[in-house]
């Protein structure tokens, strides 16, 4: 199974207001799915966005996202979004997500995250605090 490697999940039902008129998720919802998913992940390892972060000093910003779409999702399914982190750099990270309906995979999202101050738009280095809380979670040790 293609979520093995994954230790959290989250599920999500596809709203009305998601779908197109042939009932098939817009595309980008599966975004808004994503950042959901993600947040859920920050509490889960004990790191809540915002209050575990010093975004006064410096936060995290999406740098780079990527969808590859397996199959169509529709209205009233029920997706679960499996999240790792898959990368630990000095100042990003990577999230790797499958998106699946009972055990068919309907999209692979990968996503950057930089952390950073943005008044001096300069990168700064990841807390050992959230570096060590994503190496203790994951089942898999992220690159490096």
């Amino acid at each position: 199974m293609i979520v093995q490697s994954f230790r959290f999940s989250h599920p999500i039902r596809v709203r009305w207001s998601e779908v197109d008129a042939q009932s098939v998720v817009f595309n980008p919802h599966y975004l808004t799915y994503a950042d959901i998913a993600v947040t859920e992940y920050y509490r889960v390892i004990g790191m809540p966005y915002p209050a575990a972060f010093d975004v006064d000093v410096a936060d995290l910003y999406a740098r780079k996202t990527q969808i590859e779409y397996h199959a169509s999702a529709r209205f009233d399914d029920v997706l679960d979004l499996y999240v790792r982190v898959s990368r630990l750099g000095r100042s990003s990270f990577d999230f790797c997500i499958e998106v699946l309906r009972s055990e068919e995979s309907i999209a692979t999202i990968e996503m950057t995250y930089v952390h950073a101050n943005l008044e001096k738009q300069k990168s700064v280095p990841l807390t050992d605090k959230f570096r060590d809380a994503c190496v203790v979670f994951e089942k898999v040790a992220p690159e490096q």
